[in-house]
């Protein structure tokens, strides 16, 4: 049983994960590739692109999943393991069909009559227990546990079946071959075999065996138009520098140097590299890689911040300002690299760049919900320039986003009594300071009337 499920972990996952557990990478140049993978199959769904996000987790083992609304989460191992942008694209498709069949609000479907099941059966226990039969009482409640697990494990695997074909109608719909999908789960097909697992252990799974899944989708794909049209020469390149990079990001410097080695002058290995040399230390080696990327590209807007972002963090903020600025000018202020930027403007110490600086940032957050450094950077402008209540609401926004409700609540009362009353700002931390009280006292038991 252990081996199963650890090939079930491996295996790309259907539905809820716990997301909050995990750690989530941002990346502008990751972020752009996801969007641009998954907008045709998004639409294939009937569903908006500026609605659907693709979001990164850290997390080495090969899976992706939904967790309700229309977020699709995909690991970085995953990405690792993956030989192209089309195998992504078929991960993305298949769960794209969860989000449009409503799968994570279904599966409470299942597990409302398993607990009903496991509910009864302890009841029955406790009566055969009152009778004085120990060992019947064990059979009953083993035998509810099994038939609950039986039923929500049957309904997970209709559910992946349905994702499936959802996937392949996609694909087929948006003109994508769907070779990497029939790849990807040839891949998982190798995985199950290594743990052992066979056709007859299906029933133990919340997913179909890999070969069936193969044998059910080949046909509808290879018949497809789009089984023979060329995978997009653009995503394949983005994707093979994103997958390097991540190497370098997650893999021991150890491994990334094994794997892309000094004698390798690929922009993949100089991208691996440059990561690897940053994270251990290396700032010299790793500019020196950062410096053959932007000499191979010199105005590659991805390969400027890494360049910035290594001089940044080796504390040479002055010199990070040229090419981060640059590539906060290519790439239309997208919002983490405009805060990379903002972040170097602010660590010059030097207040003649702190309006460009609040500028920067100030638009990096209204296109950008979901990046509390920049509020961060935010604060630190507004308390050297004095204006507590700003800085207190840009601590509160800071720590509503890193789920932290006490410091929310506490931050945004202190800057509404220094706040205009019922301006934008106070009304913003308004609104934290109430629903960081609804969490606390949610987690407290019960929201005070």
């Amino acid at each position: 049983m252990k081996k199963l499920a650890l090939a079930v972990a491996a295996v790309v996952a259907s539905v809820a994960q716990p997301v909050a557990a995990q750690s989530i990478l941002r990346d502008a140049e990751t972020e752009a590739m996801f969007a641009a993978m998954s907008a045709p199959l998004v639409r294939a769904a009937g569903l908006s692109p500026r609605d659907v996000k693709v979001v990164l987790i850290n997390d080495p083992s090969i899976n992706a999943f939904v967790a309700g609304g229309q977020t699709v989460y995909v690991h970085s191992g995953l990405i690792i393991r993956a030989d192209t942008a089309n195998e992504v694209q078929g991960v993305i498709a298949h769960e794209l069909g969860h989000v449009a069949g409503g799968h994570v609000p279904l599966a409470d479907r299942a597990s409302r009559p398993a607990l009903g099941i496991q509910l009864l059966s302890l009841l029955l226990a406790a009566a055969a227990g009152a009778a004085g039969s120990g060992e019947g009482a064990a059979g009953i409640l083993a035998a509810g546990q099994q038939v609950a697990l039986a039923n929500y494990l049957s309904f997970s695997r209709t559910q992946e079946a349905s994702a499936d074909a959802a996937g392949a109608r996609y694909l087929n719909s948006a003109g994508v071959t769907g070779k990497g999908y029939l790849s990807f789960f040839a891949k998982l097909q190798q995985l199950e075999n290594s743990y052992g697992i066979k056709r007859t252990d299906e029933f133990l799974l919340d997913h179909p065996v890999s070969s069936e899944r193969i044998a059910a989708l080949t046909d509808t794909l290879t018949e497809s138009p789009a089984w023979n049209i060329p995978g997009d020469a653009g995503l394949q390149e983005q994707f093979l520098r994103i997958r390097a990079k991540l190497i370098g990001y997650a893999s021991e410097p150890a491994q990334t140097l094994k794997a892309f080695p000094l004698t390798n002058n690929s922009v993949y290995a100089h991208y691996a590299r440059a990561y690897a040399y940053h994270k251990s230390g290396y700032p010299d080696k790793a500019d020196a890689e950062a410096n053959a990327l932007v000499a191979l590209a010199p105005h590659d807007p991805y390969f400027l911040e890494i360049k910035g972002q290594i001089l940044l963090e080796a504390g040479k903020p002055i010199l990070a300002l040229a090419p981060l600025r640059e590539a906060t000018e290519l790439t239309n202020f997208q919002p983490l690299i405009a805060t990379t930027f903002g972040h170097a403007l602010v660590a010059t110490e030097d207040e003649r760049h702190f309006p460009e600086a609040e500028k920067v940032l100030r638009q990096a957050v209204g296109r950008d919900e979901q990046n509390p450094f920049a509020w961060y950077q935010l604060g630190v402008i507004y308390e050297t320039r004095g204006d507590q209540p700003r800085a207190l609401l840009a601590s509160a926004v800071r720590a509503s986003l890193s789920g932290d409700p006490r410091t929310a609540a506490f931050s945004a009362r202190r800057a509404m009594t220094g706040l205009p009353q019922n301006s934008a700002d106070w009304i913003r931390a308004q609104d934290i300071a109430l629903a960081a009280q609804n969490e606390l006292d949610d987690a407290r038991g019960g929201r005070r009337r």
